[in-house]
């Protein structure tokens, strides 16, 4: 009997999905639809809402790393790699969606194009975006990795991506994964740093775009006076 019930909600859910979308999913409803491959029979929504309860949210969930996974939720290890697989997949399909010749010639587009570039990442990453002439991405390039301070950017890693790639200006931006998307003391430092290297190298700095999940701060579009001569 129970297996008949959990086969008729399974069907029922993924109707809904093919009808309306993920969007008419609640948070619960997503992490069924994704058990739904790792338990062949069983109630996934009690289990899906149980492993929400200890992590807070599907965001935390899937960004833990596959042991913290199993040592928290007392799961196997294929449930944990599939949980901790899917952003990623997300991250490249987003890069792969983009493509090499996106022209990245306002905020709102490099925003968007940076929010999708920190998909699933947990940890702080930097990349300088290298640009021709007519603003055509031509290659993203990961400067550094960890905690952003002015030691962790390499100044001349910056001038030398931008040199490789024939880069006329270029964009720079890094995450604050889990925190605020508004610019730290050290963001500014380091922004002003770059932007006074670059400069006597003859390469331009567009902007400097800071993201946290969903959302992204812009230097240039907020016209940030605090960089001293720039924006």
């Amino acid at each position: 009997m129970g297996d008949n019930s959990n086969a008729g909600h399974r069907k029922r859910l993924r109707e809904r999905y093919r009808s309306q979308g993920l969007n008419a999913f609640s948070e619960h409803e997503v992490l069924e639809f994704i058990l739904f491959h790792c338990y062949a029979r069983c109630d996934t929504k009690k289990i899906a809402k149980r492993m929400l309860e200890k992590f807070g949210s599907l965001h935390n969930l899937m960004e833990a790393d596959v042991q913290t996974l199993m040592d928290t939720l007392k799961c196997t290890e294929n449930v944990a790699v599939l949980l901790n697989f899917i952003p990623s997949v997300a991250n490249r399909y987003f890069r792969d969606k983009w493509g090499e010749r996106v022209i990245l010639d306002d905020v709102e587009i490099t925003g968007k194009y940076a929010i999708d570039l920190f998909v699933g990442e947990t940890v702080e990453k930097f990349y300088v975006i290298c640009l021709d002439k007519k603003f055509k991405l031509i290659n993203t390039v990961l400067i550094s990795e960890g905690t952003l301070d002015e030691s962790a950017v390499y100044l001349r890693e910056i001038v030398g991506a931008a040199i490789k790639n024939h880069a006329i200006s270029i964009i720079l931006t890094h995450n604050h994964p889990g925190g605020s998307f508004n610019p730290s003391r050290s963001d500014l430092a380091v922004t002003e740093e770059v932007y006074k290297f670059t400069k006597t190298m003859g390469v331009s700095v567009l902007d400097h775009v800071i993201v946290s999940g969903d959302t992204y701060y812009s230097f240039s579009g907020h016209n940030d006076k605090r960089v001293k001569g720039y924006f």
